[in-house]
């Protein structure tokens, strides 16, 4: 394999290493971020962008998100927000606005601001789905006559730890299990936010884990535990679950700040569903894999 081109990108502290598709023919995309995103043997990263420029009607490029423990992402909010940001840095894309599609359909991007390498946008990223995946443990619920799946009474039993977490289900391109608590050193969330990633039997793909607690109306600060990474600094898709969670069950406004370790996420659930997110982009270095 010969040296390959990248930039490596960092959404409030959520680092991902971008790629382009031509540079990465015929090899293993989840051998390759495994190797690639290791902190001491690597380039270091939450995960791997690797862009595809499009011909069609309907997107620009096409965008994959690979964990660093080699699995894929349907999305990543974070991960695409830096992607886009190379294709400017790059100048392989000038125009304001830019359509991105994912494994999760087709996100719009619009550039708000550059300063030196620093990028902002704007993106709509689609609408939430409350419905858990599809499992027997699902199809039982949904079997039983006059029954419905209650996103806001979920509920696991974690026999290790001797508690039963109650906690929201959103689909937002990415799986999230969203908990809320009153304060952050009330659990250990990084050993829940663990178990329930691995939880199977009702998330057959694992899903993140969002821990947040609800500051007033405007404001929320959150915990992450991501799916493949582990515990992660920001994460736009665990900013916009954390918020819509919060204002399906009426705890907080549809326009709210969401403050994770990294810095803060600006989000949105419209009226007619749609979800925004503003956040940055920043240049951390391009160099070769070799």
């Amino acid at each position: 394999m010969a040296a390959v081109n990248f930039c490596k990108f960092h959404g409030f502290g959520n680092d991902y290493i971008i790629f382009e598709a031509a540079d990465l023919k015929n090899i293993s995309l989840s051998d390759f971020a495994v190797k690639v995103c290791h902190r001491h043997t690597g380039i270091g990263g939450d995960g791997i962008a690797v862009l595809r420029k499009l011909e069609t009607a309907e997107a620009d490029y096409y965008c994959e998100i690979v964990n660093p423990d080699g699995s894929v992402a349907g999305f990543s909010g974070n991960g695409t927000r830096c992607a886009v940001a190379y294709l400017y840095y790059k100048n392989r894309w000038t125009a304001e606005n830019l359509r991105l599609e994912t494994r999760s359909g087709v996100k719009n991007y619009q550039l708000l601001t550059r300063d030196g390498n620093t990028f902002w946008f704007r993106a709509e990223l689609g609408k939430p789905n409350f419905d858990l995946p599809p499992t027997p443990l699902s199809k039982a619920v949904l079997s039983e006559p006059d029954k419905t799946p209650d996103t806001q009474r979920l509920s696991l039993l974690l026999p290790e730890e001797e508690i039963i977490i109650g906690f929201t289900f959103v689909d937002v391109g990415n799986p999230v299990a969203v908990i809320f608590l009153k304060d952050f050193d009330e659990l250990d969330w990084r050993q829940i936010g663990s178990k329930i990633e691995n939880s199977t039997f009702i998330f057959p793909e694992r899903t993140n884990v969002v821990f947040v607690k609800i500051v007033n109306e405007s404001n929320i600060e959150i915990r992450i535990w991501e799916r493949g990474a582990g515990e992660t600094a920001s994460s736009g898709t665990c900013s916009i679950a954390a918020a819509v969670a919060s204002a399906f069950t009426k705890k907080t406004a549809r326009e709210i700040s969401v403050h994770a370790e990294g810095g803060t996420t600006e989000t949105v659930w419209r009226g007619d569903d749609e979800m925004l997110i503003t956040g940055r982009a920043d240049l951390t270095f391009c160099g070769q894999w070799i």
